[in-house]
């Protein structure tokens, strides 16, 4: 299908965008990968007066680490998350979410920080930062603040973003020592949403015991579930199989999938149970690495 007509401009600093968004209001779009966005207002769902390209904004596709934080700039692409070195290396977790995401054609357009603003809980980062304990900058008219990532998701397609503020940055806190995780993924076919998706990031002492547990569920909910319960009952505990198991049951009672076409409730959370499994069992021998 062919978009309603809109209007196109192009920003080239962070804030000659804001002042667009002010000056359009709800009418107005921030475009950078648009690999939601673009398919979106083909199927007219969304029907914006004006799209803010930021694509030539300079300074926001940056990865390092500075002081206790993993950043990453808002205009970083996927594929650049899923060919860093830094990335496999240290946060093989996020190399995993990305490496899943559509095909490749998608991933040297998308932006990580488009799939967090977009706020589609079918999106696989969100899941992923939940479990990692991310923070989202929003840059607007009155400078930066920082949201953690547990309070940015509303509701499906909202956000904690104001209609005048852009993301510009991901902060993720450096894993200690004897750290892992993994996110899994079922999909229909290869590009697909996930059917489930299970992210698990653990920090584990000297002993292998549990000092830090983090379980985000993708497609699960009205926003992507953080599973506390499953969490907190991991923590100060070894995992092993019991461990692990009842953790994985926790994550699939919190879960509230729906039924559709990639099948009914009972199914849905029966995958939550056993990805759960399987991404602990796999966090738990990165850590170890």
């Amino acid at each position: 299908m062919i978009p309603a007509s809109f209007e196109y401009l192009r920003a080239k600093t962070i804030p000659e965008a804001i002042a667009m968004l002010q000056q359009h209001g709800d009418d107005a779009k921030i475009l950078s990968g648009g690999q939601s966005l673009i398919p979106m207002m083909k199927l007219r769902i969304a029907r914006p007066g004006w799209l803010i390209d930021i694509n030539s904004v300079s300074g926001l596709d940056y990865i390092k680490e500075d002081g206790e934080f993993l950043k990453i700039g808002g205009l970083v692409r996927e594929a650049e998350i899923d060919a860093s070195e830094l990335i496999r290396s240290k946060y093989p977790i996020m190399h995993d979410t990305a490496s899943v995401i559509a095909d490749p054609q998608v991933r040297n357009l998308a932006t990580m920080g488009g799939n967090l603003a977009h706020g589609d809980p079918a999106n696989d980062h969100p899941a992923t930062m939940m479990a990692l304990g991310a923070r989202v900058v929003a840059t607007g008219p009155k400078g930066e603040r920082i949201i953690p990532i547990e309070e940015f998701f509303l509701s499906i397609f909202s956000t904690a973003l104001g209609q005048d503020e852009i993301l510009t940055e991901i902060r993720i806190p450096v894993p200690p020592a004897r750290s892992g995780g993994a996110y899994l993924k079922l999909e229909r076919k290869v590009g697909d949403f996930a059917t489930v998706a299970v992210a698990a990031q653990v920090s584990l002492d000297a002993q292998g015991v549990c000092q830090r547990a983090g379980i985000g569920l993708t497609n699960v909910g009205p926003t992507p579930v953080k599973a506390r319960k499953a969490e907190n009952f991991l923590r100060g505990k070894k995992l092993d199989e019991g461990n692990i198991k009842q953790a994985a049951q926790l994550a699939s009672d919190e879960s509230a999938p729906s039924a559709d076409l990639r099948g009914p409730l009972e199914y849905k959370k029966g995958l939550v149970k056993e990805l759960t499994k399987r991404a602990l069992y796999l966090a738990l021998e990165r850590a170890g690495k």
